[in-house]
């Protein structure tokens, strides 16, 4: 089965064709955008599919990042993964960026419990706990830095995503182990966890933490113009 996995949670515009069978990468693209995911991800996904020598036709899953991250580069991602579902009529399932950071600090450390967490700015962070298979311990979640902190001083464990710097400044006296500290993981890291993830014929939806900066104005109404 090759699946496709699509990232734009974060800066991010990434695609990666994935044989699970063969449990390898066939083709990928990424491109360091900021913002404008909507612009270039169909492209992206072209390149990918180009690299891979596949087509769509040739797709028997889809994955996708679920955030939290980007309202935006997320909703773009999440849309046109269940487009491509319902068009292909093939499954689409999602991944979330803390537990991909998870799986990537694995990668690189070796069985371990996480932390991982992100900057949401407002003083506020996105954190879940994976135990040592990948497991949530505790699920996605809003968290004060002090909160977080008091999380990774309670046992031993890694830390990973934007916010792992400064939660490993607020402690003290305790010796730390760092995965990746970017917002997003690998494509990658993607690709294999979604061919791992069992079809519960559910459609993504991104995990929204908060509210979206951008909201109507209330009460604001523009006057007639009298006649």
């Amino acid at each position: 089965m090759i699946l496709l996995a699509i990232d734009c949670a974060a800066s991010l515009c990434a695609a990666s064709l994935y044989d699970v069978d063969a449990g390898r990468e066939l083709g990928r693209s990424v491109r360091d955008l900021g913002k404008g995911h909507a612009e270039h991800l169909m492209a992206v996904i072209d390149e990918a599919l180009t690299q891979a020598g596949k087509t769509y036709a040739d797709l028997g899953r889809i994955a996708v990042s679920t955030g939290p991250g980007s309202f935006t580069g997320v909703r773009v991602a999440v849309s046109a993964a269940r487009g491509f579902s319902l068009a292909l009529k093939v499954p689409a399932v999602g991944v979330t960026t803390l537990e991909a950071l998870a799986a990537e600090t694995r990668d690189a450390l070796g069985p371990c419990k996480v932390l991982a967490a992100l900057d949401a700015g407002r003083a506020e962070l996105h954190a879940a706990v994976y135990n040592e298979n990948g497991q949530a311990i505790h699920a996605p979640v809003v968290l004060t830095l002090d909160e977080a902190a008091a999380i990774a001083a309670s046992e031993k464990m890694a830390l990973a995503g934007t916010a792992a710097q400064l939660i490993a400044g607020a402690i003290t006296g305790k010796v730390l182990a760092f995965g990746p500290v970017s917002a997003t993981a690998d494509i990658g890291i993607y690709a294999r966890l979604a061919a791992g993830k069992t079809v519960d014929g559910e459609r993504p939806k991104p995990i929204y933490l908060r509210a979206p900066d951008a909201k109507p104005q209330a009460g604001f109404v523009l006057p007639r113009e009298e006649k």
